[in-house]
């Protein structure tokens, strides 16, 4: 069978390992080969140049094509490039004209937030079902912030009554499940122990009872995503709803607003959603159930407008600095995404006083992504090897040694990062941005990394890869970003420290967005000369096929999130404030990477996600 091998655009046919080139017969330069992702080395210290192949099948024949990185110390000048698509927003987002009634609707903000603070707030009974309602529906509306202190002691006195263990005759599954859920996310180890009274004498949940409460299984579905290692009973549980549940939201003759709410959860559990989505989602929910409370409706909704006008302000702001910048034309290869960073980044932070942050934390990911698609997408690896020493250099002086496309980068990110330090040192907390240049020049040293395995062909085993590929999914580095200029207290220069040292909860949402990002990600990225991803890793070393190498992957992802449970429960020392930070980007990477590469490829389902935030309005 004759077999063809592609450089580039010309197809030379391939018999035996000889390529045949102008009707002579040449042997093959090099025997370490990567089929699909398989490994097979040869003579390595001789080899000269990395050859990766994928066999496809045309027209009945095998065609082999061959993918060329020159490992010589002339660089090849043929750049692995690829085409991204470009902006859809265009300047729709560049002006902002304040609303003449925002005023007017922030008064109407003051006055609502007291009427829902004193229904919070009402004197403590044994009957605390209703005070855990409102403080889900406080949740899920979007404007729990404001209530921070009152929801806090709302649910220490209801754990310091019950304690561990929610045991009360006139409890139904329904409110054991919020009190175990609102209670968990606040950090108080709850025992999920309160859940074995629903199981039968077989030990498990699946009784005709149960099947026939919706509504309590809703909850218990939602409350099994706050489980940590070893609960089995939470383990059942989420495999008892994610049976019956489906079934239900196909019954037509179930309420409709209930099947939307279990599509919904079944779609994107609360834990793992975005906060400012899930607030768009619920408000017309919310709004058609009759017990709706008017004044906390209405709040919502205007908190969100008001909102939303402070975000499309803060947006014109981040535009004008990128349209400056002219990145679509002075680095065409990179992905213009400003809109779409800006809006995946409010699932970090929305509230209002931490305004400075994201504007600046959205600058910095913009840099980042730029930063990820010239290590690669575009830059030669000697021109890699510069610009990571002028990194750790991090001096403006440094400009005179990089290639001139690479100077707008490097300048911007030392630009905005030496903004931000001069703003933080009126305060004394100049030292951000020293923690964040050591995470900055560590991103970039990983990524370096990245490239000399790609260059070389190198397939690493998969705890090498992971323990490189955590730091260059972002997350250490966004984490450390997140933390600049916020508007509290909370977070002090021991945070950055210990961000640094790369705990669990740290590293536990890293490999949630590097894994996502893989399972996604990999076919597509293996079509070209790229790093192997943990999908390949893990089938070179098991020999499993693809399939089972995904799966196994989203369990090392259901994995972390236990993780991240368990470490976010007290007593902690890590500020709280930051501890959100860290489940507010693992939902960002679900939200993100749920269907598709979410970044890359911006669809219609990001295209509305965008709208739904910073283009419509809520009707009051």
């Amino acid at each position: 069978m004759l077999t063809t091998v592609s450089f580039s655009s010309i197809v030379l046919p391939l018999v035996n390992d000889k390529i045949i080139l102008n009707g002579a017969i040449h042997h093959h330069p090099c025997r370490s080969l990567s089929f699909c992702g398989q490994q097979f080395h040869g003579h390595k210290k001789e080899r000269r140049r990395v050859v990766h192949a994928d066999v496809r099948s045309q027209s009945g024949s095998e065609s082999l094509h061959w993918r060329v990185s020159n490992t010589s110390n002339k660089e090849d000048s043929i750049r692995n490039t690829l085409k991204f698509h470009g902006s859809i927003w265009g300047d729709r987002f560049l002006t902002y004209e304040e609303k003449e009634d925002l005023a007017m609707e922030k008064e109407i903000v003051e006055e609502l937030k007291e009427v829902v603070r004193k229904e919070l707030m009402i004197t403590y009974s044994s009957e605390s079902r209703q005070q855990m309602q409102l403080i889900d529906e406080v949740q899920r509306l979007g404007v729990a912030y404001h209530f921070e202190d009152e929801i806090e002691d709302v649910l220490h006195h209801i754990y310091a009554t019950y304690g561990n263990d929610m045991r009360v005759d006139n409890h139904d599954l329904q409110s054991d499940s919020l009190w175990f859920r609102l209670l968990r996310q606040q950090g108080f180890n709850v025992s999920s122990g309160t859940f074995k009274k629903y199981m039968d004498a077989n030990g498990t949940f699946n009784n005709e009872s149960l099947s026939n409460d919706a509504q309590g299984m809703l909850a218990l579905y939602e409350a099994s995503y706050m489980r940590v290692e070893g609960e089995q009973i939470l383990e059942d549980a989420l495999e008892f709803t994610k049976t019956h549940l489906p079934k239900i939201a196909n019954d037509p003759y179930c309420d409709s607003l209930l099947r939307t709410q279990i599509k919904q959860a079944l779609n994107q559990p609360l834990r793992k959603s975005v906060q400012r989505l899930q607030t768009v989602r619920y408000i017309p929910i919310y709004q058609q159930q009759p017990t709706h409370n008017e004044a906390l409706l209405k709040l919502a909704k205007v908190d969100f407008n008001v909102l939303q006008s402070l975000h499309k302000k803060e947006l014109s702001q981040i535009c004008k600095w990128w349209k400056d910048l002219d990145v679509q034309t002075k680095l065409p290869y990179a992905r213009d995404r400003i809109i779409e960073g800006y809006h995946g980044l409010l699932a970090v932070s929305f509230e209002p006083q931490h305004s400075c942050s994201r504007i600046f934390l959205t600058k910095a990911c913009a840099c980042i992504l730029l930063l990820d698609d010239t290590y690669d997408n575009y830059a030669t690896y000697e021109e890699l090897e510069i610009f990571t020493k002028a990194i750790q250099r991090w001096s403006i002086s440094s400009l005179d040694m990089l290639p001139e496309y690479m100077k707008l980068i490097y300048q911007e990110l030392v630009n905005i990062h030496q903004e931000m330090e001069e703003l933080l040192e009126k305060d004394g907390k100049a030292y951000q941005i020293h923690y964040v240049k050591k995470l900055m020049k560590e991103f970039t040293r990983s990524l370096l990394l990245e490239a000399k395995w790609t260059k070389e062909g190198y397939m690493p085993p998969l705890k090498e890869y992971m323990s490189n590929s955590l730091v260059t999914s972002t997350f250490p580095l966004i984490i450390g970003e997140s933390c600049v200029g916020r508007g509290d207290n909370m977070i002090t220069e021991d945070s950055f420290k210990w961000i640094a040292s790369h705990p669990p909860l740290v590293l536990a949402a890293s490999s949630i967005i590097r894994l996502m990002d893989d399972i996604v990600t990999h076919k597509k990225e293996q079509e070209r000369n790229h790093v192997a991803s943990s999908i390949e890793c893990y089938q070179n070393e098991t020999g499993a096929s693809e399939e089972e190498a995904c799966d196994y992957m989203l369990k090392q992802v259901e994995d972390a999130w236990k993780l991240i449970n368990r470490e976010s429960l007290r007593p902690t020392n890590i500020p709280v404030s930051l501890v959100n930070i860290i489940i507010n980007l693992a939902r960002l990477a679900h939200e993100t990477y749920k269907h598709n590469d979410g970044i890359t490829d911006a669809g219609e389902e990001a295209i509305n996600y965008v709208k739904s935030l910073l283009v419509y309005p809520m009707i009051i």
